[in-house]
């Protein structure tokens, strides 16, 4: 299953999304928003927006984790909107009768997340008081 939300992920109602009927392990990854430094000032929220058929990007996305895994199920989320520090960007879910392929499609999915064409990241910093001193 792959969404695309502009609502929070809630992490309680995750685990029923996902078919867990022959797993032997399920592993689940949340990306966050974190507080990143740079030349403009720390991170304060960042602006996510889809460009293209971001759904039928994540299709391709658990397909291939399909193919190349031995999993039962995959879930891909990915949020939209403007999203605070400590809020889920993305969760990326497999199921597997065993954990290494578990962990390996979850490891995947992650790092494809990372590439995602349909997706447009905005970064909006602000300066903090040692930055306005440096």
């Amino acid at each position: 299953m792959v969404k695309i939300s502009p609502d929070p992920i809630d992490p309680s109602k995750v685990y029923d999304l996902i078919t867990a009927n022959s797993a032997g392990s399920v592993v689940l990854h949340y990306a966050v928003v974190k507080p990143m430094a740079g030349a403009t000032g720390t991170t304060s929220y960042i602006d996510y927006a889809t460009n293209g058929d971001t759904e039928a990007e994540l299709r391709a996305i658990a397909d291939i984790l399909a193919a190349e895994f031995s999993v039962e199920d995959v879930l891909l989320i990915r949020r939209t909107g403007r999203l605070g520090l400590g809020e889920i960007i993305s969760l990326v879910a497999v199921s597997s009768p065993n954990s290494d392929d578990a962990f390996e499609a979850c490891r995947q999915g992650i790092s494809r997340f990372k590439k995602m064409q349909t997706i447009i990241k905005n970064e909006v910093c602000a300066m903090t008081p040692t930055d306005a001193t440096e």
